[in-house]
């Protein structure tokens, strides 16, 4: 352990289970119990970039969660992202140690759901494979879709591994899971959870709010995609101009320039790396302001909001 917000954690166990996909099992350096977590919490790993500069700060949903056997995750090597797959993959072996947050959740059950359905596409499963595991021990009402490329189906049915009666689909793309029939015919009760590509998730939501479920009823997992225009970050007390890219957070273009910045969940939950807005208009994305203090626009969550204005002032 390392204090109240990060781990010191050891690679006990890596393999790959599917081109693509590497199963890694952490463990407390020191021997000790890691933090409990609930189904749907993350953890945000510290990763060496791959050519210098700052650390990455990735955030990987946890599949299990023992505090005695460790964490588990499954990570896809994405060959378009910043090299976080790309060590996870090709470069963390066993009995490496690596720095992480505590666990954090911001994709909880919801425990007054008389229905559960779950709702991934590739590998947005990670969190709905925790789900199942509790559902299952808690004798809960479930249904889960999961849609994958037509080579991956056998891995996600693996995973999976639906037991008799269970209500468990793997579905080969797209197409072959008609939402809004779906959505239709679930219970009074139900809660739908879904995590996956925007894309996925949107027309989950999309289809939910055209036939009418309680906004308070549709759950999804996002870390925050960057997502958006380029701007000008300019931080006041540091006397610094940042190009944020399309692809980059303000938080990470902060951290890239030698800035520290707080920070603790990544994912705009937590409140921690909230800072004062000077000049331009933030583009919210947070799961923590109020209405009130989105609309005031003196205060941005650089781990995941942008700027609608081509320049936006911090004080920092």
């Amino acid at each position: 352990m390392m204090d109240n917000r990060t781990l010191l954690l050891t690679v006990a166990d890596a393999s790959l289970i599917a081109p693509g996909l590497r199963r890694v099992r952490l463990v407390a350096a020191d021997g000790s119990r890691l933090p409990p977590a609930a189904p749907g919490a993350h953890i945000t790993l510290m990763l060496p970039p791959p050519a210098g500069g700052s650390l990455l700060h990735n955030s990987y949903t946890l599949v299990s969660a023992d505090p005695d056997h460790g964490y588990t995750l499954i990570v896809r090597r994405n060959d378009r992202s910043r090299g976080g797959s790309h060590h996870i993959h090709d470069r963390l072996a066993v009995g490496d140690t690596i720095e992480a947050t505590v666990p954090h959740n911001l994709f909880a059950l919801h425990s007054q759901a008389k229905k559960h359905l779950l709702i991934g596409g590739g590998i947005g499963v990670t969190p709905l494979l925790a789900f199942v595991a509790h559902l299952r021990a808690a004798h809960a009402r479930f249904e889960l879709h999961q849609i994958a490329t037509a080579g991956e189906v056998p891995v996600f049915a693996g995973l999976l591994a639906a037991r008799e009666g269970e209500n468990i689909h793997i579905h080969a793309g797209r197409a072959a899971c008609d939402f809004p029939a779906l959505l239709a015919t679930q219970p009074l009760g139900t809660h739908v959870f879904t995590c996956g590509p925007a894309a996925l998730m949107d027309a989950v939501e999309a289809a939910a709010a055209a036939l009418g479920w309680p906004a308070s009823h549709v759950h999804r997992e996002d870390f925050g995609a960057a997502g958006g225009e380029p701007f000008l970050l300019r931080l006041a007390r540091s006397g610094i101009d940042i190009a944020v890219a399309g692809d980059q957070t303000m938080l990470e273009a902060i951290e890239a320039a030698g800035v520290d910045a707080n920070s603790l969940c990544r994912g705009g939950a937590c409140g921690v790396c909230l800072v004062p807005v000077r000049e331009g208009t933030p583009e919210h994305r947070d799961h923590f302001l109020s209405e009130a203090e989105r609309a005031a626009g003196d205060c941005v969550m650089p781990c995941v909001s942008r700027s609608r204005s081509a320049l936006l002032v911090l004080d920092i």
